[in-house]
């Protein structure tokens, strides 16, 4: 993430609790079907599709919901959480010329979870089909672009930025543990975030497991939005192969050497296998989104080569993948 995602201070013109609604309708009929009194007497309307945006105060909400619009969505900033339903209602009566909507909701709703609790309960009685992305960066990420844009967090006071953020944290501490996508931003930039939220939500009909593979490094950190680690660890490392050392494992010959070892391709073949129990119990539980962190010292060669080969089975098992190398090149 840039400069421009800091929360509140990206809509200055705001007041707190005020909405603002941007322009973008899909003008077809892709929504369901609902029929009887619970819709308020309409003999027949369609139930829009709902995604709320949440997450912490310079992640990238913005952005996130900017993509979303891009894409033909209705997208509504800063909606109060108690007038979700009633948005989702407005949608049903446009006889289908609003499909898709989505909500950013963030702490400057002020009462925050009582509301939200509410309305997602009431969203659940009407059958309303919604999902929720939440949007995550480290503390020090978040710190270094409120420093940089000179605003200050929406929940620190009179103290310091990092204490708006704990308090925050704690606050979005259950959505983040309910959402169906997570989004760690902490080492996106603009472009990077719409292109993932672009691979998620583009697709005209929505597949019913999207997964994304990737790659890293043990030596800079966990991805924090992994649902899935794997660790590759227990393979010998190419890197002390002279000559396979300055390639990595996108190469045929590093790949090749990966899967020579004893237990690679038993590892693969069985974890696939895992996958495909896992997979289905989230088609059951209603999860759209998965994430599958493979893990090696650096994310160069074993984690990569790893990631390429899962990637490809959990293609051919029907499972949209989207296949990420976060550390590659890092060295």
């Amino acid at each position: 993430m840039t400069e421009h995602e800091t929360g509140p201070g990206d809509r200055a013109a705001q007041q707190a609790g005020g909405a603002t609604a941007r322009a973008g309708v899909r003008q077809d009929n892709g929504a369901q079907v609902k029929t009887g009194k619970d819709n308020g007497g309409v003999p027949e309307v369609g139930i829009p599709e709902l995604v709320i945006i949440s997450g912490m105060s310079g992640a990238g909400r913005s952005t996130a919901a900017k993509c979303l619009e891009d894409l033909g969505w209705f997208v509504v900033d800063n909606l109060p959480p108690a007038l979700i339903p009633t948005m989702v209602e407005l949608g049903a009566r446009s006889q289908g010329n609003v499909a898709r909507i989505a909500v950013v909701v963030d702490v400057r709703g002020r009462r925050f979870f009582d509301n939200l609790r509410e309305s997602l309960a009431d969203l659940d009685a009407r059958g309303v089909t919604r999902r929720t992305v939440f949007l995550e960066s480290s503390d020090e990420a978040l710190v270094r672009r409120f420093e940089s844009v000179r605003r200050p967090h929406p929940l620190q006071g009179d103290g310091r930025i990092v204490d708006g953020i704990a308090a925050e944290r704690e606050l979005l501490r259950e959505l983040r543990g309910d959402a169906d996508l997570v989004i760690d931003t902490s080492g996106l930039n603009v472009h990077e975030l719409r292109a993932k939220m672009h691979a998620q939500f583009a697709g005209e009909e929505e597949p019913e497991l999207r997964a994304t593979v990737m790659s890293f490094g043990f030596k800079y950190g966990l991805p924090v939005d992994a649902d899935l680690v794997v660790d590759m660890r227990f393979l010998p490392n190419p890197h002390w192969i002279p000559e396979l050392r300055p390639y990595t494992g996108l190469n045929e010959e590093v790949a090749s050497y990966v899967f020579n070892q004893p237990g690679a391709k038993e590892f693969l073949d069985r974890y696939a296998e895992l996958l495909r129990l896992v997979a289905a119990g989230y088609r059951r539980e209603g999860k759209r989104y998965v994430t599958i962190a493979v893990g090696c010292t650096g994310g160069k060669h074993r984690s990569v080569a790893m990631s390429e080969k899962l990637a490809a089975r959990l293609a051919a098992e029907g499972v949209e993948t989207v296949v990420v190398h976060r550390d590659m090149g890092r060295e």
